[in-house]
């Protein structure tokens, strides 16, 4: 199966501990993944590696002029380091997976979210895949932003 690899790095002017537990929490992503429309069946559980982690259902919407199709996706959320990296594997139908690896650097008042993102795809479904997985990350990037500027900062 192809793989393809994807990063990106922002500033957000919000502490790299503020940012980490928003992004800990799978309900935040409703919303700042763009196409992510509700979270399902949060429960305790492991990664590959057996580290503590949260494994949800995550609902993926997407249109094609008049017709709907929601996609469900196996997630499970590790925190790696806390309060400085996540990762999150995801399994969706068709054998499309992605590993989502979300890096926080403090970058004096602010920090730098490094997000890497590794997408493996049968070939048949790699162009498409592809196209949303990047059109997701720079979403999330600006949606990230908008949300963590608009907190109250912390004293």
């Amino acid at each position: 199966m192809p793989t393809d690899h994807l990063h990106h790095s922002f500033h957000v002017a919000a502490t790299a501990e503020e940012i980490y537990a928003h992004l800990a929490e799978p309900q935040n992503y409703v919303g700042l993944s763009p196409l992510l429309v509700a979270v399902r069946d949060v429960r305790p559980g492991r990664d590959e590696q057996g580290r503590e982690a949260l494994s949800y259902v995550g609902v993926e919407r997407f249109r094609f002029g008049p017709v709907k199709w929601d996609n469900r996706l196996r997630v499970t959320l590790t925190p790696v380091a806390p309060g400085r990296q996540l990762r999150s594997a995801v399994v969706s139908p068709g054998a499309v997976r992605l590993v989502a690896t979300v890096d926080l650097t403090p970058d004096g008042d602010s920090t730098l979210v490094t997000e890497s993102v590794e997408l493996r795809t049968p070939t048949v479904l790699r162009r498409f895949a592809l196209g949303q997985a990047t059109a997701v990350q720079q979403s999330r990037a600006a949606e990230l932003t908008r949300r963590m500027e608009r907190r109250p900062r912390s004293a």
